[in-house]
This record gives C-alpha cells, structure tokens and sequence, in this order.
C-alpha cells in the first residue's frame, strides 16, 4: 500500500479511538518516524499531508534532513548523547527525548550558544525497564523544576514508549500514568504541558484512548526499514 492509503487507514483508526474516548480526532497529530528511511520516502509522506518528521539519531538526520522538502518539521525522538547536543539543536525544532537532568543542561548550553529557544519534551521511563532511557517517575519531579529553569528550553510535554507486546492492551497502564504524571506536572509548574508523545505503530489506539496528542508512526506509516538510511555513494557529504 502507498503511504496515502496507510495514512488513511491510519487517520480512520485514530478518529475511531477518539470516539470511543471522547475526543476530537483534530487533537491528535501524526509523526511519521523516518529512521532508516530516505528522502523519497519522507517527500511521499509529505506529499500525503503530513509535516512532522521524526529521527531517533543525530547522524543520520544530518545526512538526511538537507536532502528533504525544506518544509518538513523534525523532531529528533531518539536518545541524545551530550556529545550531539549542538547538532540536535541545529538541525530539530523539538527535542523530545530529553532524558536527563544532564542532557537537558547541554541542550540549553548550546541553544544558548547558538541564540536560540528549544521546546522540548521530558521522556519518562513509566514501566521502569533498565534497557530504556528517561527519568523515573520520581527523578521527573525532583527534577522538573531545575530542568523549568533552563532559560532556553521550552516544557512542552512528555513522551514514553511503553514495553513492546503483542498484546496492545498491556501499553494501558503505561500511557495513562503518563497521563497522570502530565498532569501532576503542570500542578508543580502551574502552567499546562500540552502535549504527550505516546504510541507507536503497535499500540497508538490506545494511546489516544488515553490522551495522546502525538503518535510516532513508522512501520504501520512508512513499511519496513532497513537499517540506517545512508545516502547513495556517489551522492554522499560529508
């Protein structure tokens, strides 16, 4: 199927989650995940209406990115290693995988340094697995006011990934302690957080049971993946 038609399955799927939740659908946007995809495909999923682009790494989204519709938005949903701060910077609108108190202190050093706002999310490791990134539910409100503080970062939100299962029910839990843990948040802050960044190809419905405003889709979007996208030898930059 071509990304128009995955897309509108998708939206379908999505505006049926919502009624069963009582939301309107306009309140969820979609973010279609391009790691390990080209620019072909990210120029076909913009041509199908959408503008949110997702990459989980630095390296291939500076590779990437010049090579796309200069309209694409990006936002970078993979773990950042300070040592990639300045870039992420450069090249995404929205960081949303701001995973530490650490992370959170060099993205605004180099926004700083670069005379710019960055809006960023929190991640947060609602099930507590050890392989996965984020603050734990008690690190995010030990830390969220310091990490509030940062001039040149912007709390939009917080995002999650829940623990992969073939079963999508199990994601449940994780999504709608999200939801809580938002909320708690924006009473510590007393200011709204917007936006929840949860739900990925396997279990997004759910997600926008419970509230989500973003959903991160590759596979059920775009298909299979590869690998990292690299760019045609002959094509290839530094």
């Amino acid at each position: 199927m071509s990304i128009e038609a995955n897309l509108a399955a998708i939206r379908r799927r999505i505006a049926a989650a919502c009624d069963r939740a009582g939301r309107d659908p306009a309140e969820v946007e979609i973010i279609a995940v391009t790691k390990g995809h080209g620019p072909e495909k990210v120029r076909e999923a913009l041509d199908a209406g959408l503008t949110l682009c997702g990459e989980s790494r630095v390296q291939e989204a500076r590779v990437k990115i010049p090579r796309c519709p200069g309209h694409a938005r990006w936002h970078l949903i993979g773990h950042l290693q300070t040592n990639k701060a300045r870039e992420a910077v450069r090249l995404f609108e929205m960081v949303q995988s701001v995973d530490s108190r650490k992370v959170a202190e060099e993205l605004n050093r180099w926004a700083d340094r670069l005379s710019r706002h960055l809006a960023v999310l929190l991640e947060v490791n609602v099930a507590g697995e050890a392989q996965k990134f984020g603050f734990s539910p008690a690190e995010l409100r030990t830390e969220l006011a310091a990490v509030n503080d940062l001039p040149r970062l912007e709390i939009h939100g917080l995002m999650t990934l829940a623990p992969w299962s073939p079963e999508p029910e199990r994601a449940r839990p994780v999504f709608r302690r999200l939801r809580e843990l938002k909320e708690e948040c924006e009473q510590q802050l007393g200011a709204p957080l917007p936006q929840l960044s949860m739900g990925m190809s396997g279990d997004f419905e759910v997600a926008v049971e419970e509230g989500a405003t973003w959903v991160r889709l590759g596979t059920a979007l775009l298909g299979e993946r590869h690998g990292p996208w690299k760019p045609p030898a002959a094509d290839a930059t530094g």
